[in-house]
């Protein structure tokens, strides 16, 4: 991803994205159930490096897993490029974590950007004060091992009820997270850019005593005076 694609991006929010989405016909975009961890995370931009999980079966979830070289999540936490965001598929399972503190610091260490899972967050209070950015669908404390069996990595996933493919763009913020397909990007962001820019004058709009219904959506009229603004802008 281009950096000012990236910089345009943390500019906007889930919430202008989705719209854009829509705009062109995605509507099945924002995860279903995932949270930012903790409240003050920001906004997180990065392309999906993936992984899934599968149903947990006893013969492939025995705990000597979790030390195999071929487990696909741990290769991940090694393999993730920094500014990437991890995107786990643990199968919308809250009473299991698909991480917890010792991966999270070492996804720090690396630069991963952040971790997102449809799943729980384990050692939640350790990872908290680490500070690595986590989305998820909860808490809990037993290992995905309990639930999950490992699946593989960068192939298709779905997360949260969306549709998730290795270096698809993630943004997440204090709404949830929200899936931009790779082709997409560019012509999103700046979509998204543009709108950020109109609800701003629109906000303008409303405290200067404007009702909604004389300017959001915009009027032949609004739009006008939008276009007017922005060159008053760019003059200043």
């Amino acid at each position: 991803m281009k950096p000012e694609i990236r910089d345009a991006l943390a500019g906007c929010s889930t919430a202008t994205i989705t719209m854009q989405l829509i705009k062109r016909g995605l509507r099945a975009t924002a995860m279903r159930g995932v949270a930012p961890l903790a409240p003050d995370q920001g906004r997180i931009v990065g392309e999906a490096y993936t992984v899934r999980f599968i149903p947990m079966r006893e013969d492939l979830s025995d705990p000597s897993i979790l030390g195999s070289p071929d487990n696909h999540q741990r290769v991940a936490i090694e393999d993730c490029p920094a500014g990437a965001i991890l995107c786990m598929d643990g199968l919308g399972n809250g009473e299991v974590g698909t991480l917890g503190d010792i991966l999270a610091e070492r996804l720090r260490v690396r630069g991963v950007a952040a971790c997102v899972t449809d799943s729980a967050t384990r050692d939640a209070e350790a990872v908290l004060a680490i500070g690595f950015p986590v989305w998820c669908n909860g808490r809990a404390a037993p290992p995905n091992i309990t639930g999950l069996a490992m699946g593989d990595r960068q192939t298709p996933i779905g997360c949260g009820g969306v549709a998730v493919i290795p270096g698809d763009v993630l943004v997440c913020d204090g709404d949830g997270v929200v899936v931009i397909p790779r082709a997409m990007v560019e012509e999103v962001a700046a979509g998204a850019v543009e709108q950020e820019t109109l609800e701003t004058f629109v906000q303008e709009r409303i405290r200067a005593g404007y009702s909604v219904t004389e300017s959001y959506p915009p009027n032949a009229e609004t739009l006008a005076a939008f276009e007017a603004w922005k060159a008053r802008r760019g003059a200043a």
